[in-house]
């Protein structure tokens, strides 16, 4: 199965701190102490931006819907991001309240059980994730 991975440009500028990132489709910006460092932030920025634009029910800008200023010495490279994979790794916790008969909450807290993992297990299992 094929994946649309977006894939987005950015700018490293070398600075007296490492590399300062401009990353003009999200009018975002990011810094890295070394190359490997600002590629990461840069994705990791984009991510960010494009979970929060899909949370709010609005659509992710175009690759190259910006125009790219870029000063001489300046890197021009390409960024991709998997969004799916990237909401999987949020960490952020989402509270869900269940009901389940009296008996199974009694022997599942014997069993020693944890309700959180069993349904996040389930879940995954679910949905083949």
């Amino acid at each position: 199965m094929e994946k649309n991975i977006p894939v987005y440009p950015v700018v490293l500028s070398k600075d007296e701190k490492g590399y300062f990132v401009a990353i003009p489709d999200f009018e975002v910006y990011t810094e890295g102490k070394n190359l490997g460092d600002a590629i990461f932030m840069a994705r990791d920025a984009i991510g960010i931006n494009a979970l929060q634009l899909e949370d709010e029910g609005k659509e992710l800008p175009e690759p190259f819907s910006k125009e790219i200023e870029k000063a001489e010495g300046d890197i021009v490279t390409l960024v991709d991001v998997d969004i799916t994979e990237y909401r999987r790794k949020e960490n952020r916790m989402v509270r869900k309240n269940c009901t389940i008969p009296y008996y199974l909450n009694e022997e599942a807290e014997k069993a020693g059980i944890n309700f959180s993992r069993l349904l996040q297990d389930a879940i995954k299992e679910k949905l083949c994730c």
